[in-house]
């Protein structure tokens, strides 16, 4: 599916493309700021799935070209929508639902690499991964209402982003907030000069990808868990299990032989290795 250059063309819309253990999936229609729509949705769906399913991928970068992120839905798919029944509204908004629940769930780690302004729908493409970084100059903005909509779908992973309270202020007033109050709100964790935007992702990528995969993964789900699940016995015993398990694991054993011996684990090339720091257990 890759070319000779690493770069997988699922259309030109949305590139996929392989850099080591990082990959990277770029909104590729920089003259309509990225808007999406139900090709777009299907293209970030499919990239997003054959991801999380590659084995040599430790890291997803999401990224845009041209001067903005996401602009949300592109005007010439809205129009279209004037004219759909209720049953077609219904499987559009299942499939943008769909969408964002795949990049959320995604067992590998995400990183947004926000470079412009973020408006509507690609709020929701923020918020869906794990960490985000933008330049001081983007904008945001929660545009629904304007149109007479509401955020819906995106609406769960914003709320859960920036909180509930910032929530209703935004989301209610459709104001535009720029990069420092997106980082006093939660939704991004990092603003940083343009110019050091792919440094910054950089180093934040090379890191994740040094971790264990499959430790990655399994603490993704252990923060799913702790977030929708009630702090009882239950979780108490979901938690002794998972690290019950993950110590008796191949990566695990691999993980603490590694340390103890001070040599690489057998997951990270030579060339990536890192100098051990004191482990910890949960």
């Amino acid at each position: 599916m890759v070319n000779p250059t690493g770069t997988l063309t699922m259309d030109d819309t949305v590139l996929v493309e392989g850099r080591g253990p990082v990959a990277r999936v770029t909104l590729n229609r920089p003259a309509l700021r990225n808007a999406f729509n139900d090709e777009v949705i299907a293209r970030l769906t499919q990239a997003f799935e054959a991801l999380g399913a590659d084995d040599a991928v430790r890291v997803i970068v999401l990224a845009a070209e041209g001067p903005a992120f996401c602009a949300g839905a592109d005007l010439n798919w809205m129009r279209r929508m004037a004219d759909y029944s209720h049953a077609d509204n219904l499987a559009d908004a299942a499939a943008l639902a769909r969408m964002l629940r795949v990049m959320d769930t995604c067992p590998k780690p995400t990183v947004a690499r926000v470079q412009g302004d973020v408006y509507a729908g690609g709020m929701g493409l923020v918020a869906c991964c794990d960490i985000a970084v933008a330049v001081q100059g983007a904008g945001f903005c929660l545009s629904e209402v304007k149109l007479g909509l509401v955020p819906a779908t995106i609406g769960p992973y914003v709320v859960r982003a920036m909180g509930l309270r910032a929530a209703r202020r935004y989301m209610l007033t459709a104001e535009r907030f720029d990069a420092a109050e997106a980082l006093r709100l939660g939704l991004v964790h990092e603003v940083v000069a343009p110019e050091r935007l792919d440094e910054r992702v950089e180093v934040i990528a090379r890191a994740l990808a040094a971790n264990g995969p499959q430790a990655l993964a399994t603490c993704k789900r252990l923060l799913r868990d702790i977030e929708t699940a009630p702090l009882d016995d239950a979780l108490v015993e979901r938690t002794v299990r998972m690290i019950a398990d993950v110590r008796a694991s191949a990566e695990g054993r691999e993980g603490v032989q590694a340390f103890l011996h001070k040599r690489k684990p057998g997951w990270l090339p030579q060339a990536e290795a890192v100098p051990p720091t004191a482990p910890t257990q949960g």
